[in-house]
């Protein structure tokens, strides 16, 4: 057999039915396998970053609800379709994605190996040594006798532990080389699969104490509050998580990466319907609003009954998400590395008076800010489910937590997010318009967001649960991801529609990819928020250097999106106020195939509230009335503290 069509095998064995890919003469022998592949498909994107993004919205929309991990997979060819690769590469690795990337290369006798020259065939790059930071493993397989066990090697250290990126460097001679597959030697039946094997049983074993000890904190607990981390999805843990916070009734919250994995953030009577879009009625004001700014007035239709469930934590997170954190006694951190978006600046202030209960299958990560009461070293759905098996745990009294949950819906009732609701005329408000789009979304839709404001005002308004997706760029947050990646999720599951929202400068990045999405015709919702600028720096210019907007507004420029995406054969529409935003989202969602709205939105827009350095979560911009926060903490306020 061919190489090369060994590779295309392999990788339809693994269930990675679609190959994103960008032609290029290093990977001609692979792309001629898997067009050849009767159980592959190859999706030819415009640039070899697309693909990397596409591969990993791929398996990210696969990831959360079981095992076995699904591998995205893309290719690029050598020298500068490799190196474009990288950031798609960093982005899974930072976020946890497992994806197989597979890079052509020079013959072998054409490779320099370790001569000390700079390039010795065209084209020519070390893209193994280039790549090593930012994946789980790279190698370059010189010896097409070792296929197998690098194929092997690279789809388990992918999926296995902390999940990430792995990088395979064919040689084009390797490619065209004939192989005898019942030959090869298998990483399975190695030594080193072996060992891998038993450390992963070790950790396994290691967290029953673990679980005790977490069950233990709970019994002496008053205020608990679960903080659910990227690492539930990752663990295929979701189901786990949602059957214990509703047999538990324990209140949650959630990183960024962590937010689709919470249940319903809204009781069933409240929940949005793409038959029933919101009415314009703003929100109801409160005798008390008057402490409040302008972010904060209440609105009421918190939920009652069940768990609360408070949405983002941090830096742009929700008030009464951080007033949460600020004032639990417990705090079990489940598969979250607890960045500095999450705790501010100062992570001494954050959950200052709490217990903390990690859990996290990176060592590295137990500890690295905080010191936690209980580090748990393994996978967060084995956590999850020994505690399951072992709750209710005896001693347990979910009765002593009801004034807390009380409180947390209190918080939640008189601090919503956003700014005042609908107006027929004048700018959009986005939080509002978020809370709009997803009243016309799908029960079971997949959201993939791009970066900036637009990404900010999703993560804290677009209505989440049952089995909707949200697919957030974390730890790289690479402007450009969001189409591509829509394009990968809506391959990955066939029959769901997926919605990218974007703003004017990220849909830029990569807006060569309409025609990718118009070639194929997939059921994909494009909403572009346009303020003209590039909000998020914007903002940040803003408040630290006098309003000089240098590259984000002067120096900044945007084409008519609507022309151009009529230029890609996509139906269009422009939302200008909100009278316009029913019948254009209404025409939107009517489409079988791709379609495109932007939504104009004042280019002074702010994400809000937000955390400034140096403050504590629960102290956020704009800044509650002095008397009113400290009346709603219950740990001691950051302004009686002293280090």
């Amino acid at each position: 057999m061919k190489c090369a069509r060994y590779v295309a095998e392999f990788l339809a064995r693994e269930g990675a039915a679609h190959v994103f890919e960008m032609a290029g003469g290093a990977i001609a022998h692979l792309l001629d396998a898997v067009h050849e592949h009767p159980a592959l498909t190859a999706v030819s994107m415009h640039h070899e970053q697309a693909a990397a993004f596409a591969a990993e919205g791929y398996a990210r929309s696969l990831a959360g609800e079981a095992e076995p991990k699904r591998l995205g997979a893309a290719m690029a060819t050598s020298g500068p379709g490799a190196l474009n690769l990288l950031t798609g590469i960093g982005s899974c690795y930072f976020d946890s994605v497992p994806c197989l990337f597979l890079t052509g290369q020079v013959n072998t006798y054409e490779y320099k190996f370790d001569e000390p020259v700079r390039q010795n065939g065209f084209q020519e790059t070390d893209i193994v040594r280039v790549a090593a930071p930012l994946v789980k493993h790279a190698e370059l397989v010189a010896d097409a006798s070792r296929i197998r066990y690098a194929l092997e090697k690279a789809a388990y250290v992918a999926r296995s532990g902390r999940p990430g990126p792995v990088l395979l460097d064919l040689p084009m001679d390797v490619q065209r080389a004939e192989i005898e597959p019942d030959s090869l030697e298998s990483y399975y039946e190695s030594e080193e699969y072996r060992a891998a094997e038993a450390e992963a049983a070790r950790l396994e074993a290691g967290l029953e104490e673990a679980v005790g000890r977490t069950l233990e904190r709970l019994r002496r607990s008053s205020r608990p509050l679960v903080l659910a981390g990227g690492g539930v999805r990752s663990a295929g843990a979701v189901p786990a998580l949602r059957e214990w916070l509703e047999r538990a009734g324990l209140p949650a919250a959630a990183s960024l990466m962590g937010l689709d994995a919470l249940p319903s953030d809204a009781p069933p009577s409240e929940a949005p319907s793409s038959a029933a879009p919101p009415t314009d009625a703003p929100p109801s004001a409160a005798p008390s609003s008057a402490a409040l700014p302008s972010d904060a007035q209440p609105s009421g239709g918190s939920p009652a009954g069940g768990p609360p469930i408070l949405g983002l934590i941090g830096t742009y997170g929700h008030r009464y998400a951080n007033l949460a954190v600020a004032n639990c006694d417990l705090l079990l951190a489940l598969g979250t590395r607890l960045d500095t978006r999450q705790t501010g600046t100062n992570p001494r202030l954050f959950a200052r008076e709490a217990k903390l209960v990690h859990v996290d299958i990176d060592a590295v990560e137990l500890g690295r800010k905080i010191a936690p009461a209980v580090a748990a070293h393994g996978d967060v759905g084995s956590f999850l489910r020994r505690l399951l098996a072992r709750w209710p745990a005896e001693g347990a009294d979910a009765a002593a937590w009801e004034p807390w949950k009380a409180a947390l819906r209190k918080y939640r009732e008189s601090l919503p997010t956003g700014g005042p609701g609908f107006a027929a005329s004048g700018p959009i408000d986005p939080n509002r318009f978020m809370e709009r789009l997803g009243g016309w979304a799908g029960e079971d839709d997949i959201v993939c967001l791009d970066v900036g404001q637009h990404q900010m005002w999703a993560s804290q308004s677009f209505p989440l649960g049952g089995k909707r997706r949200m697919l957030n760029a974390g730890g790289m947050g690479a402007m450009g991801f969001g189409l591509p990646a829509a394009i990968g999720a809506a391959l990955a599951n066939p029959g769901r529609r997926v919605i990218v929202i974007a703003g004017d400068g990220g849909i830029q990045v990569n807006v060569q990819e309409l025609e990718t999405l118009a070639r194929l015709r997939l059921p994909i919702r494009v909403v572009v928020l346009n303020n003209r600028s590039l909000g998020m720096v914007r903002q940040f210019q803003d408040t630290n250097f006098q309003g000089r907007l240098g590259s984000t507004v002067h120096g900044y420029g945007c084409p008519d999106l609507i022309a151009v995406a009529r230029a890609y054969g996509l139906p269009a529409w422009r939302i200008g106020c909100w009278e316009e935003a029913d019948p254009a989202l209404g025409a939107l969602f009517a489409e079988e195939g791709p379609s495109f709205a932007e939504v104009a939105i004042d280019p002074r827009a702010d994400v809000r509230p937000k955390l400034g350095v140096g403050k504590p979560p629960e102290d956020m911009d704009p800044p509650l009335d002095r008397q009113l926060l400290r009346s709603l903490m219950i740990a001691k306020p950051a302004d009686d503290l002293v280090f």
